[in-house]
């Protein structure tokens, strides 16, 4: 799972990647989604009103995923907290919860969060 972050330019360093497609106000392309920053390619980057890049965030930890993992089931629980499973006129929210959770969770199972 690639995450990105939103950084001001101030906190850009030499060595970090572009998560995103850097475009100019007219829609051209000024670096393409991966390219690793340089030095010289900051200093550019005023000139062209840019003051802020998505940067690829380095990959979490196992401990750092298990407790993003938790946050998003969490999350989940207190959001469908009156979905009964039970209940067939509520199996779209259940139908939800199960495309949610696949989603955020990045499983096949569903979740009964």
């Amino acid at each position: 799972m690639t995450t990105h972050q939103l950084l001001p330019l101030e906190q850009i360093r030499p060595g970090m990647i572009l998560s995103d497609v850097l475009l100019d106000a007219r829609g051209q392309v000024l670096l393409p989604q991966g390219a690793v920053l340089t030095e010289n390619m900051l200093s550019l980057m005023p000139r062209h009103g840019i003051e802020m890049l998505s940067i690829q965030a380095p990959p979490l930890s196992p401990e750092e995923q298990a407790a993003l993992q938790e946050s998003y089931r969490t999350r989940l629980a207190h959001l469908f907290r009156k979905h009964d499973p039970a209940d067939p006129d509520d199996a779209s929210t259940g139908l939800l919860l199960s495309y949610v959770s696949n989603y955020r969770l990045d499983t096949k199972a569903g979740a009964a969060a």
